[in-house]
């Protein structure tokens, strides 16, 4: 098989403690460094994984990422991996909002590129503690062009489609997905992998803040939509070997992205 197209990747699944920062990094750095010592080449942690939705606190979680990111780097170097996940991130300038911004590190150290969570979930007032991004990105990288998405996002088809479309064979979404709605995280990943035909690695929190339970259940799905890997709703770390020449592979059996009719979905 050929190296370049077959890799390992992860997941680590922790409870994020709402405002521990050193918590927090320690659980994450220890499951990254696990995961690097099994030899995976892409690592994919929750959302908001450094303090969780402390939301009145957020400017100051935001000024601590910086330094998180660089220890991110140091990481990925030492063990030649991707890193993904999301942080706040202080705007540009002075405002009482802060971005959910996920960050994708690669295997040299530098910051592929950075998505600014562009659908908020107004149910629990994150439009009104975040700004919102607008632009999707896919980042191209040591293992091919992989595309970034947040939580909420996963219910907006037309942005991994996008993604697809601007070339991700994979990707990559952080999230803080609820129990409560857990079924609809395993459809809906298994969905955008399908329609796609990419693979997903999708990294949910578990554990509980003061009045949220999150359901776990972290997930690797392949293009055809077989989950490769999957997690219980406990802390963990997981794993599956992906072979990038399976998506061609489907894509030629069922060429259904290959005979869409776009004007016919004008509304």
């Amino acid at each position: 098989m050929n190296s370049k197209n077959f890799f390992k990747v992860g997941i680590v699944q922790f409870d994020v403690r709402l405002g521990d920062v050193h918590s927090n990094m320690k659980t994450a750095f220890e499951g990254i460094r696990h995961l690097g010592d099994q030899g995976a080449k892409l690592t994919v942690l929750p959302e908001m994984w450094s303090c969780g939705f402390d939301n009145k606190n957020l400017h100051v979680y935001a000024e601590k990422t910086p330094a998180i990111i660089e220890k991110l780097s140091e990481i990925a170097s030492e063990y030649h991996m991707i890193i993904a996940g999301s942080l706040p991130e202080l705007p540009e300038s002075p405002a009482e909002k802060v971005f959910n911004t996920l960050y994708l590190v690669d295997e040299d150290g530098s910051v592929a590129g950075f998505y600014r969570k562009i659908h908020l979930f107004s149910p629990t007032g994150e439009d009104t503690y975040f700004f919102a991004g607008n632009k999707a990105v896919v980042c191209e990288t040591s293992m091919g062009p992989i595309g970034l998405m947040t939580c909420y996002d996963l219910r907006f088809p037309e942005l991994c489609r996008i993604l697809m479309d601007k070339g991700a064979l994979l990707v990559v979404v952080s999230a803080q997905w609820p129990l409560a709605r857990i079924m609809h995280w395993d459809i809906l990943t298994s969905a955008r992998a399908i329609e796609n035909q990419v693979f997903m690695v999708a990294a949910n929190r578990c554990g509980k803040d003061p009045d949220l339970e999150y359901g776990g259940q972290s997930r690797i799905v392949s293009p055809a939509g077989e989950v490769l890997a999957s997690a219980d709703k406990n802390s963990c770390v997981l794993h599956a070997d992906l072979d990038f020449c399976k998506i061609n592979e489907f894509r030629n059996k069922i060429p259904c992205l290959k005979q869409r009719v776009p004007e016919a979905y004008i509304v």
